[in-house]
């Protein structure tokens, strides 16, 4: 009898040992928001262009709905998501309003590149120079932490843009990834099969880029099946809606990326796998000009403030700071930060410093 209850003892033990190590399981859901500026994320609408006929087709109903007297007003009515309760439970750093910058560290300043950096850890200024269909070189760190015991079939990675297969290095890496136009291709649900279909009959504005909502949710059903415990999520048309000096859509798709991301957020707050576990970090690929004003359409090593990015971190075991100031980060070190979350080894090769969240 005493043999028995020392058996059950033992046994319990044993699993409530493997709940506390499953409960230290940290997961990372990374997000960027393609060329989206700081200075909307901290200002919220330009008021050199939400009533600028030439980048708006209506103004009157653009300023009704984002325009308001003070910045941190216009910032909430954007980004109610971001401003109502990531700044309440996380940080926010690159306002150069506060002395807080972020930067990258690669001169390029456009798109490959920063994914590059972002996901590497490490700018390639030398073989990162166009944002042709080329296989990346570097290894990133979806690859590596695929690559770990702990990760091996646990990464998984949606973009709106079509290059995202070479940038993450698929054929490589192994890692799935869903970008462009790609379909659900595995084991797929009913709403999978939905998306599919629906992809195919709805046309984007654009020929490499598709429209956010299938990128977001294509990433949503899969972390439902599958519970990765490294997501990246690339949304993609504030940068397109920019290039194509339409800053009425690119405001309102700004707005839409927050409700996406509460609705991720809210997902891994019930959901029993990412509950309590989960870090969420968001950042850009590069930021925009200010002066002479057209040049928010554009990016590049030629445009003064394309450089400038920012960073938003919340989730499990982030300090609740709010607004950061005075402060130098760089997009280098998201990377090393990610590894350091999943207790993967940090190589020689990745430059950046892990982030003190």
């Amino acid at each position: 009898m005493k043999n028995r209850i020392l058996l059950l003892i033992t046994a319990l033990m044993a699993m409530h040992m493997g709940n506390a190590q499953d409960s230290n399981n940290t997961k990372v859901i990374l997000i960027t928001l393609d060329g989206f500026r700081w200075q909307e994320l901290f200002t919220g609408a330009d008021s050199l262009l939400v009533a600028n006929k030439e980048y708006v087709h209506n103004p009157d109903m653009l300023k009704e709905t984002y325009w308001r007297d003070t910045p941190k007003e216009r910032r909430e009515v954007l980004l109610p998501f971001v401003w109502g309760q990531v700044s309440k439970m996380g940080q926010l750093h690159g306002n150069r309003n506060l002395d807080s910058k972020v930067n990258l560290t690669n001169t390029m300043w456009f798109s490959y590149p920063g994914y590059n950096e972002i996901l590497s850890g490490t700018a390639d200024d030398a073989r990162i120079t166009s944002n042709d269909k080329i296989n990346n070189p570097n290894t990133t760190i979806l690859e590596r932490y695929n690559n770990s015991p702990k990760g091996k079939g646990k990464v998984a990675a949606f973009g709106s843009w079509d290059v995202f297969p070479y940038i993450i290095n698929e054929e490589r890496s192994g890692i799935p990834v869903n970008a462009g136009f790609e379909s659900a291709t595995e084991n797929l649900n009913e709403r999978e099969k939905f998306l599919n279909q629906l992809q195919q009959q709805i046309p984007s504005p654009w020929g490499s880029v598709r429209l956010d909502a299938f990128t977001h949710h294509y990433a949503l059903e899969h972390m439902k099946k599958e519970h990765p415990n490294l997501v990246y999520i690339s949304y993609g048309e504030t940068d397109d809606f920019a290039h194509d000096g339409d800053y009425q859509s690119y405001l309102k798709s700004a707005h839409n990326t927050d409700a996406l991301i509460k609705e991720l957020w809210e997902f891994a707050q019930e959901d029993e796998f990412y509950k309590g576990q989960t870090v969420f970090l968001i950042t850009t690929d590069h930021g925009r000009g200010t002066q002479p004003l057209d040049t928010w359409r554009s990016h590049g090593s030629k445009i003064n403030g394309a450089g400038q990015v920012w960073l938003i971190a919340f989730g499990k075991d982030v300090r609740a700071l709010g607004e950061m100031e005075n402060e130098q980060l760089y997009s280098n070190q998201i990377a090393p930060t990610v590894l350091q979350l999943l207790d993967t080894p940090i190589t020689k090769d990745v430059k950046g410093n892990p982030l003190k969240l």
